[in-house]
């Protein structure tokens, strides 16, 4: 079988470099003795080779493209049952792992979100996910309080996992070369089991609070209808990208006692 094409519609941007992709595998440290590892959108398996030298990793590559699924098979006929042929976000992981996974995978830039978010959803079930997206979202998910690029998905993320930048790839080693720079960077759980507030609330507040990032958490959370001698409080007067991960618990405690 031939090279698999491209399809902008899969935002699919494959890549070339041998290097870059041993080097993105390298960065799997699968803590605590866990084996499996879920490959999303594998292409034509520039990952998956590397994955599968690994004979210590149990490798189950999942991907939307039937075309790439079929020259999978072809090329990778010893993970048999493994090539999954499905949409990530629409798949029900709970019935592919029996216990805990690793996630891996060039994202499509397109749904790297989403991806993200349903992260968050197996957060019990993912200890590590280490991936290339988008050079912008990279630094955004990474950043730091008080950083113009920290935003929801920083804090939501921040709050369950540990994110290291790994490193920079450029566009000219993918078919076709992508409009932006592309980075590394790995996810890897942090001990938090459940924060000390109402997750559910917690998230909501979050939302709320970049909803309108130039105004303070004051007007943000406006909604709330909160009584003025708890807006008073200073906290109400900074901006949500000048709060960490325990300042918006903190927060949503607060939220929670007066509505």
């Amino acid at each position: 079988m031939s090279n698999v094409k491209p399809k902008k519609n899969l935002g699919q941007h494959f890549l070339v470099d041998q290097n870059i992709a041993s080097k993105i595998v390298e960065q799997l440290t699968l803590p605590g003795g866990v084996a499996d590892v879920l490959e999303i959108g594998p292409g034509m398996g520039v990952l998956t080779q590397y994955l599968l030298q690994h004979k210590e990793y149990r490798t189950t590559v999942l991907d939307i493209d039937r075309e790439s699924i079929a020259y999978l098979q072809q090329h990778f006929p010893q993970l048999g049952d493994r090539i999954i042929s499905a949409d990530f976000l629409k798949t029900d992981l709970g019935t592919l792992f029996p216990g805990k996974f690793a996630i891996i995978g060039n994202f499509p830039y397109n749904i790297s979100s989403q991806i993200f978010f349903k992260v968050l959803e197996h957060r019990d079930v993912v200890p590590e996910v280490v991936c290339m997206i988008q050079k912008e979202v990279a630094e955004r998910l990474a950043s730091l309080p008080g950083s113009k690029a920290y935003g929801i998905l920083s804090v939501l993320l921040q709050a369950y996992y540990i994110i290291e930048y790994k490193f920079t790839v450029d566009e000219h080693v993918f078919h076709p070369p992508p409009k932006v720079k592309s980075a590394v960077i790995r996810l890897a759980r942090n001990g938090v089991g459940q924060l000390d507030c109402d997750e559910t609330l917690f998230k909501q507040v979050v939302k709320l609070s970049f909803g309108t990032r130039r105004k303070t958490l004051r007007n943000c959370l406006r909604s709330y209808n909160l009584p003025p001698e708890v807006t008073a409080q200073p906290v109400f007067d900074k901006r949500a990208e000048q709060l960490s991960v325990q300042d918006f618990v903190a927060l949503t405690n607060v939220v929670k006692q007066n509505i």
